[in-house]
């Protein structure tokens, strides 16, 4: 019963596109494989020549023979294993969008992958296609590559694409079908193509990216990520040669843009960091720095200053000090339909303090970070509230993350309250199974922070502090000070996939009420 239970309370969030989709893919997938339906692998094509300034490098290499992604390596000794799944299904995924292309010569990968294209499996989903398309065309445009064979492929993996757009799961996955999609109408002068690319990118891009700039997945991560595609978009659109006469979507774009840079530069640390909540790794997106470098070369003019109200709406607050910066999670799950990257992290954040050997901030209090997307006993401790830099009640998430990528109950801001310095706020993330409300308050002086937890009743509580792997047991019991019992313990800090550094972390059960000063 409860598992049902924990069911409806993760459909009931979903949209009927959603539950529409669903059925009608499952349901059309029968038919299809009753009647032995099978795609065309080529499709008669027309390609035409692009011209596109330089876009953003990728992490993923291949030399020598040997894939190197997610920190993972393999070398196929006789055949490229495009299923592999000896890594899990990111790492086929990734295998599989081709971003390590990067001499000419890589040229032989594709025509590797189009020889066994009938046997590939997770390759030819909807989001690999998508991911794939758009590192052809760049790759095949840098080196002026004119080849029928891979044109035939890629268009008639477009027009799977087209059949199996992602509106079961909508989120970035549909963005990336729609930048994917746009791409290919230039490629190929598709006008077809191109009308769907438009609709999807109006209309997502409208209600993903919210009025203060942030993606509504609430990931900064994924936000680089979202914002390097509308660059793409832009560059292609600019540079294209087709249908320049057609400046709305341009415009469209651009203003996207703006609105997503000025978010991220507002977010992001002076060293160049961003903060690494909601399914947010190192060495997948470009860098903000990289981003904003690329915007520059496509002439996008944007300002930004340091102001709490261009966080307001994604729910994160960003505090800047002469010698900290510290940004703060005060908002929903997000999004409420589609919360896979959603962690039970609700007043969860991170402090970086001025280092007196760079004069830079650098990270002392951090979020623990994310190392798997793999299903299982990591990926759901990294989404749980014990891994975050908050309060957990009654060895209890505040939000019901599971599966992997599922949320049911969900942790509501029921009240917050904000000045010039000090941020208070509460949360019912405990309030249906306990009867409890957990009440968070910063306050930020020049030189320390105060935080007060609250807790209307009595129960097991726990606030736990995950430190940087630079921060010693002396910087701790430096900087950290409480009226409570302080335990430092280890935690294993995951700033990539696939990547753990050994850290210490804080632990401070209390009863009803915690206060702790973090001296800078």
């Amino acid at each position: 019963m409860s598992k049902l239970l924990k069911l409806f309370n993760t459909v009931k969030y979903l949209k009927f596109t959603q539950i529409y989709f669903r059925l009608f893919y499952f349901v059309r997938a029968r038919f299809r494989r009753a009647s032995g339906f099978k795609y065309s692998f080529a499709k008669e094509s027309v390609s035409t020549p692009l011209n596109l300034i330089d876009s953003c490098e990728y992490y993923s290499t291949h030399k020598d023979g040997e894939f190197s992604m997610l920190n993972l390596s393999k070398k196929f000794d006789d055949k490229i294993n495009w299923n592999y799944s000896g890594y899990g299904k990111l790492w086929t995924y990734n295998l599989t969008y081709f971003e390590y292309l990067k001499e000419k010569e890589d040229v032989n990968l594709i025509y590797d992958f189009i020889e066994n294209i009938e046997s590939v499996k997770d390759g030819l989903e909807p989001f690999p296609i998508s991911l794939r398309g758009i590192n052809w065309i760049k790759f095949l445009t840098k080196y002026e590559i004119k080849d029928k064979k891979i044109d035939d492929s890629l268009y008639a993996q477009y027009y799977i694409l087209l059949d199996n757009l992602e509106y079961h799961l909508l989120g970035n996955h549909l963005l990336e079908n729609g930048f994917s999609l746009l791409f290919a109408s230039f490629y190929f002068q598709d006008e077809i193509l191109y009308k769907k690319a438009q609709v999807i990118l109006e209309k997502e891009l409208d209600e993903q990216i919210l009025d203060d700039g942030a993606h509504f997945e609430l990931s900064p991560m994924y936000h680089q990520l979202m914002l390097f595609r509308v660059l793409d978009c832009i560059n292609i659109i600019e540079n294209g040669e087709w249908r320049i006469e057609n400046e709305t979507l341009l415009d469209f774009l651009k203003d996207k843009a703006i609105l997503m840079l000025q978010w991220l530069n507002v977010i992001t640390y002076e060293n160049g960091d961003v903060p690494l909540f909601n399914d947010s790794a190192n060495c997948i997106a470009p860098t903000t720095k990289e981003l904003t470098e690329y915007a520059n070369r496509l002439k996008i003019n944007f300002q930004f200053s340091i102001f709490n109200s261009q966080l307001k709406q994604s729910g994160y607050r960003k505090i800047k000090k002469e010698n900290y910066e510290c940004v703060v999670d005060v908002g929903e799950v997000g999004a409420s339909y589609i919360p896979g990257h959603a962690h039970a992290d609700t007043f969860n954040f991170e402090l970086y303090i001025k280092s007196p050997i760079t004069n830079y901030q650098s990270p002392f209090i951090v979020d623990s970070g994310l190392s798997t997307y793999n299903t299982g006993d990591k990926r759901d401790f990294e989404r749980s509230t014990k891994a975050h830099n908050t309060v957990e009640i009654n060895e209890t998430n505040s939000s019901e993350v599971w599966g992997g990528f599922r949320v049911a109950n969900r942790a509501n801001i029921i009240k917050i309250v904000e000045k010039k310095d000090s941020i208070n706020a509460t949360h019912d993330g405990y309030n249906k199974k306990f009867g409890v409300l957990h009440t968070r308050s910063w306050v930020f002086e020049d030189d320390k922070i105060v935080i007060n937890d609250i807790i209307n009743k009595d129960c097991k509580a726990v606030a736990r502090l995950h430190f940087h792997p630079d921060v010693t047991k002396e910087d701790i019991k430096e900087k950290i000070i409480t009226n409570h019992k302080l335990q430092i313990t280890n935690y294993n800090y995951a700033p990539e996939f696939n990547k753990t550094i050994k850290s210490l972390v804080v632990e401070i059960p209390f009863k009803k009420e915690l206060k702790v000063e973090i001296n800078i």
